[in-house]
């Protein structure tokens, strides 16, 4: 097919909508933690932007996206973005080559840089650049390639994630397990506050976040038109329920409707919907919104009993929200929104549900697997922790030589 002019101006500007993303992440993380530690954890999203822009142009995008090798892997025939131009492809045929590759370029950013809210306030800053590279490297570009690409194992199995529900969230929120456990827990967790710095800042991240996630979820439909308007609509609806499911959460479990709940609950909508959103209708949106709300909302409880330190809740937000989207994926899905996808259990097909379980166990698997390893090796190679008195006094100095004025 030809280049169409409208539908590559719509796969740029959602490009550019997901790039966003990132430093919207960094706002509602930034929020979150203490004054000392504000500009280390802003730093780590941002830098991941430079970082994974390189890895993805020289490496990554043939590793996710190239010529299948088993099904496993992309070879290297795109090295440098050999022969990526401005010819469509089959990802996208109406667009150019160049133009999926820098749309997906956006997701692979923002994945790794999820991970960080699990070991804010006490990762070395040399340690995380080699982390966020390797990580990329070895669990994104593998996942991205089963679920994603031509010939993609659990693409040929009937797995379908429409945005990366399992690419991006359960990856990155399976990982920030994996972190959280092998770091351990930050000082002086449970004797000493560790309020939120910023609660404004966080709810403008969460903003922003919301408003870029239309590029993530409707752009993936990589063409202008119905598609793309299907699921801007149930990305948004989606959010909403979850927002309001979260706040009705918190009002019963401490008494009052918490305004950080309430933002953290539209972003457990957006991640939920995320691997649904071209394949269900509003009805369905509005099912796995009010769900994640209270799944979510509850997996930090059972974190806190188990006593763990994710610090920002990546794991339950995006490893568990991430899960249930997918899940709910195989619930949902209607062949009247979008052709190309299937059915799910609630519309006479359950084997589609029993596709996505396998996508869902696999990815948590190999996320969590090989992530422990990696941080494990880092951690004797160049250590992961700052110092006892770099964490006291705080990251953004320590590591950055920069502070926040009070």
């Amino acid at each position: 097919m030809a280049v169409d002019s409208a539908d590559t101006v719509f796969v740029l500007f959602s490009a550019a909508l997901v790039l966003l993303m990132t430093p919207a992440l960094a706002f509602f993380y930034g929020g979150l933690v203490r004054r000392k530690n504000v500009l280390s954890t802003i730093m780590y999203s941002f830098i991941t932007i430079a970082v994974i822009t390189l890895q993805w142009v020289i490496i990554g995008y043939s590793l996710s996206f190239g010529p299948s090798v088993g099904g496993f892997i992309g070879n290297l025939d795109w090295l440098g973005l050999k022969g990526v131009g401005a010819a469509p492809s089959t990802y996208a045929p109406t667009v150019p080559a160049q133009a999926f590759m820098v749309f997906q370029m956006m997701f692979a950013i923002i994945t790794p840089a999820l991970i960080t809210g699990a070991f804010i306030d006490r990762m070395k800053f040399s340690t995380f650049l080699v982390f966020t590279l390797a990580w990329t490297t070895i669990v994104y570009d593998p996942i991205a390639h089963w679920v994603w690409a031509d010939g993609g194992w659990l693409r040929s199995l009937g797995a379908l994630d429409f945005a990366g529900g399992t690419v991006v969230h359960i990856s990155s929120g399976i990982s920030a397990l994996a972190a959280a456990l092998v770091i351990g827990k930050r000082k002086g967790l449970g004797n000493e506050p560790m309020e939120p710095h910023d609660i404004r800042l966080m709810v403008l991240g969460v903003g922003l976040l919301w408003f870029g996630w239309f590029g993530f979820n409707s752009g993936s439909a990589l063409a202008s038109g119905t598609l793309a308007t299907s699921a801007f609509v149930v990305t948004h609806v989606a959010a909403a329920a979850a927002a309001l499911s979260w706040m009705v959460m918190s009002w019963l479990r401490v008494g009052k409707p918490s305004v950080t709940g309430a933002a953290t609950g539209g972003v457990a909508g957006l991640v939920a919907i995320t691997p649904a959103s071209g394949f269900v209708d509003p009805m369905g949106a509005i099912a796995i919104g009010l769900g994640v709300g209270v799944i979510s909302f509850l997996a930090i409880e059972f974190k806190s009993r188990l006593g763990f330190d994710d610090a920002l809740d990546v794991w339950a937000c995006h490893g568990i929200g991430g899960t249930w989207g997918a899940l709910a994926t195989g619930l949902f899905a209607q062949l009247a929104v979008n052709p190309a996808g299937a059915n799910g259990l609630l519309y006479g097909n359950p084997s589609l549900l029993g596709s996505q379980a396998i996508a869902v166990g696999v990815t948590w698997v190999y996320a969590f697997t090989v992530t422990f390893i990696l941080l494990k090796v880092l951690d004797r190679v160049m250590g992961l922790r700052v110092t006892g008195d770099e964490e006291e006094i705080g990251l953004d100095l320590t590591q950055h030589g920069e502070r926040v004025p009070v």
